[in-house]
Formats: C-alpha cells, sequence, structure tokens
C-alpha cells in the first residue's frame, strides 16, 4: 500500500475518533461495503498505518489528577548516556508519554499524579535522580 486514497483517510479519521467502531458502522460511515471496508482496514494494519487500538482512561476518574509536563535536561547527549536515560524512563509507570526532543532540553515527558504534593515528591526523588539528568522544568496542565 503506497497510497491513500479517500475511503483509506476516511477509515483513519473514523477509527481515530472512536477505534470500537465495529465494521458494519465503519463501513456505512466510509460509504462502503462491509468486506471491502474489512480488507481496507487489514491493509492498512499491515502497511504500518493503524499501529495498535487504545483504551482512553480518564485520569482523574482513577485518582491522577494533575498531568505535569517535565522537560528534563540532559548533562551530556551522548548515545550511550541518552539510551541509559531512555532505559531509566521506559521503567516509570507515572510517565505516560516521552518524546526525545530538539532544541532546549532532551526529552519530554507527559507524567501523571495523584495531587501536586505527590507529583513533588515524585519530581525531587525519582525524575531529578535518574542517569544523566542536569536540570528539569515542569509544566501543570491546567485543562484540555
Amino acid at each position: 500500500m503506497e497510497t491513500l486514497d479517500r475511503y483509506d483517510v476516511q477509515i483513519l479519521t473514523e477509527l481515530q475518533a472512536d477505534g470500537r467502531l465495529t465494521n458494519a458502522e465503519l463501513a456505512q460511515r466510509v460509504g462502503l461495503s462491509a468486506a471491502p471496508c474489512w480488507r481496507r482496514v487489514r491493509a492498512l494494519e499491515e502497511a504500518g498505518y493503524i499501529k495498535g487500538y487504545h483504551a482512553e482512561i480518564d485520569r482523574h476518574r482513577i485518582g491522577l489528577g494533575v498531568l505535569a509536563f517535565v522537560r528534563l535536561d540532559a548533562d551530556r547527549n551522548t548515545g550511550e548516556r541518552t539510551r541509559e536515560m531512555e532505559d531509566a524512563i521506559r521503567k516509570i509507570p507515572e510517565i505516560v508519554s516521552c518524546h526525545y526532543i530538539s532544541g532546549a532540553g532532551t526529552f519530554e515527558l507527559q507524567v501523571v499524579s495523584r495531587d501536586l504534593d505527590t507529583f513533588s515528591q515524585f519530581a525531587r526523588k525519582v525524575l531529578i535522580n535518574l542517569p544523566n539528568v542536569k536540570d528539569l522544568h515542569t509544566s501543570f496542565s491546567l485543562g484540555r
């Protein structure tokens, strides 16, 4: 699958909005019959356009009221030191997203926490002590 046509784009748009659509619902929304729609979805999955299906969890409902964006500055940006930092970050469940970034900083993290006190303890005990961390800068989500 080299190029996407309008049906493929519509399928991706619909699934991104609601990954739990049945094939029949999806087919109806994009204007295809069920069998061709199913084949297109499988082709999009096999070609890597669809990497997976995920549940979006309401963090407030599970007691995680704080969403913080944390920029970690590395002491040294060498391959080995950066990999050590990445490996340590992957093991921390409070970090729900991690991006290796350009510009100021090395990593941009999304961190969830119960409250500000819990986040503060986490930042002082865990984040600042990650391998190769020189500094961290935090911003908090005020809404979505």
